[in-house]
Parts: structure tokens; C-alpha cells; sequence
């Protein structure tokens, strides 16, 4: 038989189970990200489950003597990233209990272990102590009276000694506290910079400046950055720094200004506790124009180092790592940037032209490739540009930008995009992991991958994904929106119906969350109000030709026949002067359940090359037909065969 206190390898509290073997975390079957000393933080304190591990005995198992490191932030932040994957609390904990000063006890019943309690009769103290369910506790023996006696004695004596030592220790802990010692900053959002210049057309400037102090920031493993998408809703806000910082879950706040003159700029900085209203550091830079770059790697490092995180050799290397590049080029860039983030059709277009305009003038800058290979896999997916123009175009700019920049996760998840649009699926994945690998902040990454997953069956692991990029960046329309299109196509469509009211609510004029909760209500036999949810996106879309087959699906799915094959016609006609994917045509014959028509539309969208013909093993619009030979045959072509 095995010891009877040996610790099992599997443990399981709540909905969580963990593999202390294989070191694998998972909750309700789902493995969550938490390797390395976090994993083994919480190994450790399950371990000793109940019981206080002290600071000291952490450091010395996990952080050898002869390794130099930060112990107080490792384990501050080791602890702090267990506590973000378990959404634990500090203040409140369920799981991991904090000693000020001491250490730490993990609180949380573990399952197949019972509680062993001696008698309070007996004398000795009230111990739990792990046994493994069907073991044999032998019952106590009975003391005398007077051993009694001496036991109760004593336990009031060292009871009245440990409330006297309590008493002094908080005494001195909350006197430490009001003299300097502040709450760790392990979250920070960087609020768009204030244009001072006077000039309206230098906001891409002011707005691409944060954006890349953000994305210099993010590179720090153990610092949540808030995305840019996310922090932009509070450009020119009267909202206060704290109602600021609870919305997007701050512990700290950067806020200040740009001014541009000429060949000069000035930025002013400070940073701001979002709990507290606190400023605890502020400075003004005054710099050449050319020195944009190097002054961004200033204010990063001033704010890592002032909020005292911990930074890696490697990060520090990233942080400061600055290339060269001509104002010229950097102001292109940044205006490729500034209207590739309105995610228009004219918008797009106006970005690739800027982003095209910096490769010209230096073709070595990786990052202007990355922006141009978005705006064409962009252009393609939301039907501006036929797959034939646009995803050869996006697939060279990915595969120069990861040349020209191996370690950049953008680089790698803009490739792996755009092989996904081109059904190209093993390469795709290896680009999605690649991008998280090297930088797992990074929202888009997560993002696309979630979609990835999603055409693939892989329902699990596509909502995991699209979660993860929605706290990134929680007031992303677009993340918010795949989000619900994620519980769509994997049938839970209650679910995509709340997120997509949710997404609605954020932004009422935003086309594409009125279009999923439009499909949602469908799906639930919601036609009159998914036929109106899709009237109102087409009309906030200007009528594009993706939105306007979902009002012909609705119409088809209503009964309204004629209704639906005018909307065919419609799409017939715009097509003679734009691209229009024949993918939405094959959705619209598939709702009026015309097989040969479907068929017909579905084969002219393989040949085309059609980006939605990625969601056809999913789509609920061809359910009717997945026993039909054809369908079959056309999942295999495109490669979706294998789709759970």
C-alpha cells in the first residue's frame, strides 16, 4: 500500500484540477497557462495544503542560493499570476491566503481528503491534517483529568500570548503601511496622450506615441498592459482616474501630453494610483523629432522601474532595443497605424497606402509590413477586396516581416492570419502559437487564434482563446464581438446573444455586433428581431455586401421568399462593380433550402477562394445539408474534413 501521506499527484478544488506530476493546471477539463515558478508556487502551497509557507522556505526552493533575482517581485508577481488565472483576490481569498510579513496558505478544500480532528477534550490542538478518504483513523486515547487540566491550561496560557503577538504585529504591519510601503502595481493603462499642438491633424501622432509606449510596455511578462483599443474609449473622458482605472481593472494609470513644433517634441508623463488619485512619478521630456524612438524606450523604462515590476535581462534588452528610423518614415507609419485602426473600408485603404509609403522609404522597417499584410487580410475578410488582389499582397508583407524580425509576435500572428484566410492550417497554427509564445499580451494573437480554432470544431479552446483577448482588451468592439461569434458557431447561442448585447451597449453604432446578435436571434427562432438586428448592421455597414446577404438570409429563414431572391439580385448587381463574395449568395439559397443553388453559389466561393468559406464545417446556415455528398466533398477540399 502507498504511504498514507504521500501528497496524490492529481488534486482537485472547485472547478480546478492540478497534475503536480505533469504540471498541468486545468479548470472544468480546460488547461489553463500557468507554467514555470507560478506552477510551482502553487504546487508547493497545495503541498502543504493548511499550512503557513514562509517566504524563506519559497525562496529557498524555488530560487537557488547562488541565482541572483529580485525574490521579492518574483514571488510577489508568482503569486499574483496564480491568483489572475484562479481569480483569486487578495482581499477576499478563496484559495491563497496571504500572512503580511510571513507567507502564504492555500485555504481551499482539496477533494479525497478529509479533515482529521482531535477531540478539543483531548487537549491537544485542533489539527486538519490530509488523509486520503477510505483510510483508517485509529480513535484517540483518553487522558486523565489532570492531564486535561494542564492541557486546557495551557492552551488559554499560549492562546492569550498569540492575541498579544497578533495585536503588536498588526500594530506594526499598519504602522508600516501608512509610512511608505504602497500596493503592488501589477496592472497599468496607458490613457491616450493629450495633442497640445494645436493642430487637429497631428492626432495620429499623439495616438500613435501611446500605442507605442503600450506595446513597449507589454513586452514585461509580469505587468498587465491594457490594450490600446481598450484605453482609447476614455480619449478626452471627464470620467475621474479612479473610475478610469476600476473600469479597466488598473492599478496604475499613465496620463500626459504631446507637443509637436517643428523638428522638436515635448512629452510630459506621470503616473497616478488608480485606488488612491496618488501621483508618484511625473517627467517632462523635450527631444529632436529623429530621437521619437529613443525617448518612447525612456519613458517605458522609467515607468517599469517606477512601479517597481520585475524585468527580465531579456525584456530590459527589449525595452530598450530601439532602431533606427528616419521621422519620415515613423510619421508614414504612424498615420498607416492611426486608420488602420478605424477598420473602414476607406480607412483600410488609406492605411496600406501609408504603410506602403514606409516600406518605400526604408525597406528594412518590419513593422510597416506587418501593418500593410493586416490591412490586405483585413481588406479581403470584410469583402472590400477580392481573396485573388488582396491575400497574395498580405502574405508577402507577413512573410518580410518575419524576416526582417523574427522575434516580433505581431509579425508572426499577421502571417498567421493570413495563411489561415488562404486555408493553408498547420502553418497558421505554428504562426498563432509562435505570436503567443513570444509575447502573450499580445490580444490579436489570441484573437485570431480563437477563429482558428473555432472553423476547426475546436469550441473549448476557441472561447478560452477569444476570453483571454477580450481581458486584454476588454473594450474592443471587434474582440467583443468574435467573442459571441465564437458561442455562435459553437451552438450556444444564449450565450453569443448576451455577449453580443453587451457588445451593442459598448457602441450602439457598431455594425458588426448588431450583425451577430441579428444571426443569434435567428438561430433562436428570433426572426423579426434578427431581421431587424441585420437591417440596422447592413445600414451602419453603408450596405456591404457581407451584411446585406444576412438581411437575405433572414428574409429566407422568415418565409419571405421573394424578399430573399431580390436580395440575391442586389448582390448580383454590385457585384458588376465590386467584389462580392459568393459565399453570402450560397448562405442565402441554404436558408430557402434551394440544395442546387446552395451548391452552385458554394462551388464558385471554392473556386474564388471565398475567406468565409473557412467557417463552412461550423456554420449553422449549412446544417441542412452536411449529409449531402457535396458537402462533404467540398470540406475536404478546403480542408476542413477533420472539423470536430
Amino acid at each position: 500500500m502507498p504511504d498514507a501521506t504521500q501528497v496524490p499527484a492529481v488534486r482537485r478544488f472547485g472547478v480546478f484540477e492540478v497534475n503536480l506530476q505533469s504540471g498541468e493546471l486545468r479548470k472544468s477539463g480546460i488547461r489553463l497557462r500557468l507554467s514555470g515558478q507560478p506552477f510551482q508556487v502553487l504546487a508547493t502551497l497545495i503541498e502543504r495544503h493548511g499550512e503557513v509557507v514562509t517566504r524563506e522556505e519559497l525562496h529557498s526552493r524555488l530560487w537557488p542560493a547562488d541565482m541572483f533575482v529580485d525574490f521579492d517581485h518574483g514571488l510577489n508577481n508568482a503569486v499574483a499570476r496564480i491568483r489572475e488565472v484562479l481569480d483569486d483576490s487578495s482581499d477576499t481569498p478563496r484559495y491563497i491566503e496571504t500572512l503580511p510579513r510571513r507567507g502564504y496558505r492555500f485555504i481551499a478544500p482539496l477533494a479525497g481528503v478529509a479533515p482529521a480532528v482531535v477531540p478539543s477534550d483531548s487537549g491537544q490542538r485542533l489539527a486538519t491534517v490530509e488523509t486520503p478518504r477510505h483510510s483508517s483513523i485509529p480513535e484517540p486515547s483518553v487522558p486523565s483529568r489532570s492531564r486535561i487540566f494542564s492541557a486546557r491550561k495551557s492552551v488559554l496560557i499560549w492562546g492569550a500570548v498569540a492575541l498579544v503577538l497578533a495585536g503588536i504585529a498588526l500594530f506594526l504591519y499598519r504602522s508600516s503601511a501608512g509610512h511608505g510601503e504602497q500596493p503592488v502595481v501589477r496592472s497599468l493603462a496607458v490613457l491616450p496622450l493629450k495633442n497640445l499642438s494645436g493642430d487637429p491633424a497631428q492626432e495620429y501622432f499623439a495616438d500613435g506615441m501611446t500605442e507605442e509606449i503600450i506595446g513597449r510596455l507589454a513586452v514585461i511578462r509580469g505587468l498587465r498592459v491594457v490594450s490600446r483599443t481598450s484605453v482609447m474609449h476614455f480619449k478626452n473622458t471627464n470620467e475621474s482616474v479612479s473610475e478610469i482605472a476600476k473600469t479597466l481593472g488598473a492599478d496604475a494609470i499613465v496620463e500626459g501630453s504631446v507637443m509637436r513644433e517643428g523638428d522638436r517634441i515635448r512629452i510630459h508623463a506621470q503616473l497616478i494610483r488608480g485606488a488612491t488619485d496618488e501621483h508618484f512619478w511625473s517627467e517632462t521630456y523635450d527631444r529632436e523629432l529623429g530621437d521619437v524612438l529613443t525617448l518612447e524606450s525612456e519613458i517605458a523604462q522609467a515607468i517599469a522601474d517606477k512601479v517597481e515590476v520585475t524585468v527580465s535581462s531579456q525584456e530590459r534588452s527589449r525595452l530598450a532595443a530601439v532602431r533606427q528610423v528616419s521621422p519620415d518614415v515613423y510619421e508614414s507609419y504612424l498615420k498607416g497605424r492611426y486608420y488602420w485602426n478605424t477598420r473602414t473600408a476607406d480607412g483600410l485603404q488609406r492605411a496600406s497606402i501609408y504603410f506602403q509609403e514606409a516600406i518605400d522609404k526604408d525597406p528594412f522597417y518590419a513593422a510597416a509590413y506587418s501593418g500593410l499584410a493586416d490591412c490586405n487580410s483585413g481588406l479581403a475578410w470584410h469583402g472590400f477586396r477580392s481573396p485573388a488582389d488582396a491575400l497574395p499582397k498580405a502574405q508577402a508583407a507577413a512573410l518580410k516581416a518575419t524576416e526582417l524580425d523574427p522575434q516580433s509576435a505581431e509579425a508572426h500572428a499577421s502571417l498567421g492570419l493570413v495563411l489561415h484566410h488562404r486555408w493553408d492550417w498547420s502553418r497558421a497554427e505554428f504562426e498563432f502559437k509562435r505570436a503567443i509564445e513570444l509575447d502573450s499580451r499580445y490580444a490579436n494573437a489570441h484573437h485570431w487564434y480563437g477563429d482558428f480554432l473555432s472553423v476547426h470544431g475546436r469550441h473549448d479552446e476557441a472561447i478560452f482563446e477569444a476570453k483571454e483577448a477580450v481581458e486584454l482588451d476588454p473594450l474592443n468592439r471587434m474582440i467583443g464581438t468574435w467573442l459571441a461569434l465564437r458561442y455562435y458557431l459553437a451552438r450556444q447561442y444564449d450565450l453569443a446573444t448576451q455577449q453580443s448585447r453587451d457588445t451593442v451597449e459598448l457602441d450602439t453604432s457598431f455594425g458588426a455586433a448588431h450583425l451577430l446578435l441579428g444571426r443569434s436571434y435567428l438561430q433562436t427562432g428570433l426572426y423579426d428581431q434578427g431581421l431587424a438586428e441585420l437591417q440596422r448592421a447592413a445600414e451602419l455597414s453603408g450596405n456591404s455586401p457581407i451584411y446585406l446577404a444576412q438581411v437575405g438570409v433572414a428574409y429566407a429563414m422568415l418565409g419571405r421568399k421573394a424578399e430573399a431572391l431580390r436580395t440575391v439580385g442586389e448582390l448580383q448587381k454590385i457585384s458588376k462593380e465590386r467584389y462580392v463574395s459568393p459565399y453570402g449568395i450560397a448562405q442565402i439559397y441554404a436558408a430557402l433550402n434551394d440544395k442546387e443553388q446552395t451548391f452552385k453559389w458554394l462551388e464558385i466561393a471554392f473556386k474564388d477562394r471565398a475567406v468565409w468559406m473557412s467557417y463552412l464545417a461550423v456554420d449553422p446556415v449549412f446544417d441542412s445539408v452536411h449529409s449531402d455528398q457535396r458537402f462533404q466533398d467540398l470540406l475536404k477540399l478546403v480542408g476542413l474534413d477533420k472539423a470536430k
